[in-house]
């Protein structure tokens, strides 16, 4: 029997059908984050392929290259949260892929001939990869508030995970796509190449995506009643919320320095993993290894995602929220050390793929719960969030290798671990709550 008041087909008693919009944008979701974070990589695979070679960059220099896109990031990411609130996710979105997809163009001329014989190259990269980074920051921000104003409270932690795991497949693809592409056209035209590509998909989004359901031409009413439908048990938080109230917010706190944690973690995989397997152990096959680590990170976030959404249905309030990336955080940094200490080459890949994966599984949950701190500044809250990830991202790349090279590479990675714990750790003080800290007038979050 269909709901009271539920559309109906015309000529018929059969209700009608929701439209598959919301899943539209979410594919194109999916779709920039593989490609952000291809970007972001493939400096990396550039750099170990070609750069190092033909510029004699050290790895140290090319570390701060790294972090220069995430310090940028981070700066960037806050004040990207308060736009994103202001001008809506979508219009966020526009300008990040158009602007992503020029500066990732323009690092293929920073290997341009007067550059390379002037020894300038490590200087054109830092500014540019910098300019980069500030474009891109509000990319899972506003990818987060659009997932909480297209999709259900009971599918939202899945879905920011299916989001997050195309990051990870985007760093799986960018050292065998990307050194293929530099291995036909050089580093400097596959740069561009994936530039022209990041810039089509800012097209088709400034196309098709619209910030709100009610907005789009193509969302039936039974689409557009679903989705309205499942809102209504969501917190209201008043428009005058300011980012110093966000910042009194003990678990948004707590919850930014636990995410610089998994920020650590993972960015120490993204852009010195690679390099410990083709320098460091020796490995022949270092590409299909360092893919291997990012694809056991895509399943972790779509499972993390999964088993986020299942215990917040069996358990109520903080246990049903912490469980998964509380366990995740403490099995990756076991995992992790046991990974390093292998001496097989098969089971060093299996254990630091599993490790990727258990700290994967954190992203999606921690995601939502930024979102629903803010409330309607969920823009903010996830960008505040997002800020203490990146901050983490920004120490892995230049740590580990100097750590590394005082007490071995062993070490320089396993402080990952050790990290990682830490970040488990605070989880047992954050509260979902505690939305409640910024108006004492606003309902407590609804337990599901």
């Amino acid at each position: 029997m269909s709901q009271p008041g539920a559309p109906m087909l015309p000529g018929s008693d059969e209700p009608l059908r929701p439209s598959w919009v919301r899943w539209q944008i979410v594919a194109l979701l999916v779709a920039y984050s593989f490609m952000t974070w291809f970007n972001r990589v493939s400096m990396s695979a550039a750099y170990d392929e070609r750069i190092r070679q033909q510029t004699g960059i050290s790895t140290e220099a090319m570390g701060h290259v790294y972090s220069a896109f995430f310090f940028a990031y981070l700066i960037f990411m806050t004040p990207g949260g308060w736009f994103i609130d202001r001008f809506g996710a979508r219009a966020s979105l526009i300008i990040m892929g158009f602007g992503s997809a020029f500066f990732c163009s323009l690092t293929g001329l920073a290997g341009i001939g007067p550059l390379v014989t002037g020894g300038l190259v490590w200087y054109a990269l830092f500014a540019i990869r910098s300019l980069m980074g500030a474009f891109t920051a509000p990319i899972y921000p506003a990818a987060a508030r659009m997932v909480s104003h297209w999709i259900p409270v009971s599918q939202r932690a899945w879905v920011n995970g299916l989001v997050q795991a195309a990051a990870a497949v985007g760093m799986a693809c960018a050292f065998p796509v990307f050194g293929a592409l530099i291995d036909v056209f050089n580093w400097q035209i596959a740069f561009v190449i994936a530039g022209i590509i990041t810039a089509l998909l800012a097209l088709a989004w400034s196309v098709y995506a619209t910030n709100l359901p009610d907005q789009h031409g193509r969302v039936n009413e039974s689409e557009r009643r679903f989705i309205e439908e499942q809102h209504l048990d969501q917190p209201v938080v008043p428009d005058s919320v300011s980012w110093r109230a966000l910042l009194r917010n003990r678990s948004l706190l707590l919850l930014t320095l636990s995410y610089a944690a998994v920020g650590y973690f993972e960015y120490m995989f993204f852009f010195w993993m690679h390099y410990y397997f083709k320098e460091v152990r020796q490995l022949e096959e270092s590409r299909i290894y360092a893919a291997i680590l990012f694809l056991g990170l895509a399943v972790g976030m779509i499972t993390g995602g999964w088993a986020a959404d299942r215990m917040r249905r069996q358990y109520r309030g903080w246990l049903g929220r912490a469980l998964v990336p509380m366990v995740g955080l403490f099995a990756g940094a076991v995992l992790l050390v046991l990974g390093i200490l292998a001496t097989e080459t098969w089971a060093t890949v299996a254990l630091l793929a599993a490790a990727m994966a258990a700290v994967g599984a954190t992203e999606a949950p921690t995601w939502t719960l930024a979102v629903e701190l803010g409330g309607r500044h969920g823009g903010t809250s996830a960008a505040i969030c997002n800020t203490g990830g990146n901050f983490g991202g920004w120490l892995a790349p230049i740590l580990t290798p100097l750590v590394s090279a005082y007490a071995g590479w062993q070490w320089g990675i396993s402080l990952g671990g050790l990290i990682g714990v830490a970040g488990a750790v605070l989880w047992c003080w954050i509260r979902p709550e505690e939305v409640e800290s910024i108006d004492p007038q606003i309902p407590q979050i609804p337990q599901i």
